[in-house]
C-alpha cells in the first residue's frame, strides 16, 4: 500500500485509511481462522485417543494407528501439525505429548468449550452466573499460570527481589500458590528466599513441578490445605504473595483473605497483590474475555483497579500501598505492594 503523499487530496487520505482498516480486519480474521483450526486440531487428538495414548509413553505412528485402525497418512499430517503448534513433539520415529501438553492436559479437557458454551445462556438469563465449580477456575489457572513467566520474572524484579546483599533468610508465603510461577520468580532472584506454598494437592503438583525446574526445590516447601483455611504461625513471614486469586472473589471474601495473609506476615513485612487490573482506556480482546471468563467461572469474580486494589489492602490495615503494572503480558497485570505495622 503505498504511503500518503504530500499531494493527496482528503478523499485520497480517507481511502488509504478504509483500505488500511480492512487490511487489518482481513489480518485479523486471517488469525482467527489460523486459531481456530488449530483448535480443532486438538479437539481431534482428544477424540480420536492420541492424547490419552501419547500421555502415557511414546509411541510410534503405527503404535498409535493400528489399535484404533486410523489412516496412518492423515494422523501423520495431524501430528505433524500438531508438532509444529508445541502440543507433541517428535523424536525419529516417536511421537510423545510436550510438557506444557502434559500440564494444560491434566485439567483442560475441552478447550474451555464447557465454559464458553454457556456464554449465550448467560446472556439470556437462562443461568446463573458462575454456576462452574470454582475450584475448577483455581485449577484453569494453575494450569496456565507458566505462561505469565516473563511478568512475573518482571514482578521479581519491579519488587527488587536479590537486590538485598544482607543475606539474611528471606521467608516467602505463597497463598494460594497455583503453579508458583510467581513466588518462584521471586526465590529465583534471591539465593536467600525460601517459599512456603499453599494450595490444594493438584495445584501443589504443578507448584513443586515449577520450583524443581529452576533448581529450587531445598528452598520450596509445599503445604496442601485450602488457603483459606491454612494455619500457620503469625508474624513469621517477610512476604506474603497473592497472585490472581482475588479477582475471583467478591469483595467480602477478598477482605477476609487479605485479613487472614496479613496476620502471617512479620511487622515490617510486605504483602503482594499480583492480578488482572482495569486500567480504563482502551479495551482490548484480552481484557474482554478475562472479565468474561470471570463471568462464567466465578459468582462475583471481577478486575478492578489501582485505587480499589489499594483500598483492599489499606482496609487490612497496611500502610504506604503501591502500585505497578506489569508490561510482558498480553494481559494487564498489576502489581499492587502494603506493609505492615506494628
Amino acid at each position: 500500500m503505498s504511503e500518503q503523499g504530500d499531494g493527496d487530496s482528503p478523499d485520497q487520505v480517507q481511502q488509504q485509511a478504509v483500505r488500511s482498516t480492512q487490511e487489518r480486519t482481513l489480518g485479523l480474521y486471517h488469525q482467527l481462522m489460523q486459531i481456530n483450526a488449530a483448535s480443532h486440531l486438538i479437539r481431534s487428538l482428544r477424540k480420536l485417543g492420541l492424547v490419552d495414548a501419547l500421555r502415557e509413553q511414546q509411541r510410534t505412528l503405527e503404535q498409535l494407528c493400528v489399535p484404533k485402525s486410523l489412516d496412518a497418512g492423515v494422523v501423520r499430517e495431524i501430528l505433524d501439525a500438531a508438532v509444529a503448534i508445541g502440543i507433541v513433539e517428535q523424536y525419529q520415529e516417536d511421537y510423545a505429548l510436550s510438557r506444557a501438553a502434559h500440564l494444560l492436559c491434566q485439567y483442560d479437557h475441552d478447550l474451555g468449550d464447557s465454559r464458553w458454551e454457556r456464554l449465550v445462556g448467560l446472556a439470556l438469563g437462562e443461568l446463573s452466573r458462575g454456576s462452574h465449580d470454582v475450584r475448577s477456575h483455581q485449577d484453569q489457572l494453575a494450569a496456565t499460570q507458566w505462561i505469565h513467566t516473563p511478568a512475573a520474572m518482571e514482578a521479581a524484579e519491579v519488587l527488587d527481589f536479590g537486590g538485598d546483599s544482607s543475606g539474611e533468610k528471606l521467608q516467602i508465603l505463597d497463598l494460594g500458590c497455583g503453579s508458583a510461577v510467581w513466588s518462584s520468580a521471586m526465590a529465583y532472584r534471591d539465593p536467600n528466599a525460601h517459599i512456603t506454598a499453599v494450595d490444594d494437592e493438584a495445584a501443589l503438583e504443578a507448584a513443586v513441578s515449577t520450583a524443581k525446574s529452576i533448581g529450587l526445590e531445598e528452598r520450596f516447601r509445599a503445604v496442601p490445605v485450602d488457603p483459606s483455611e491454612v494455619e500457620l504461625e503469625h508474624d513469621q513471614y517477610d512476604w506474603v504473595v497473592i497472585a490472581q486469586r482475588l479477582s475471583g472473589m467478591g469483595v467480602e471474601d477478598a477482605e477476609i483473605f487479605l485479613a487472614r495473609a496479613v496476620k502471617f506476615l512479620k511487622v515490617g513485612g510486605r504483602l503482594a497483590v499480583i492480578d488482572l487490573v482495569d486500567m480504563g482506556g482502551k479495551v482490548t480482546l484480552v481484557d474482554r474475555l478475562e472479565s468474561l471468563r470471570l463471568k462464567l467461572e466465578t459468582s462475583r469474580g471481577r478486575i478492578l483497579s489501582p485505587p480499589q486494589l489499594q483500598s483492599q489492602l489499606a482496609v487490612c490495615g497496611l500502610v504506604d500501598c503501591q502500585f505497578a503494572l506489569l508490561s510482558k503480558d498480553r494481559a494487564k497485570f498489576g502489581i499492587v505492594v502494603g506493609k505492615k505495622e506494628a
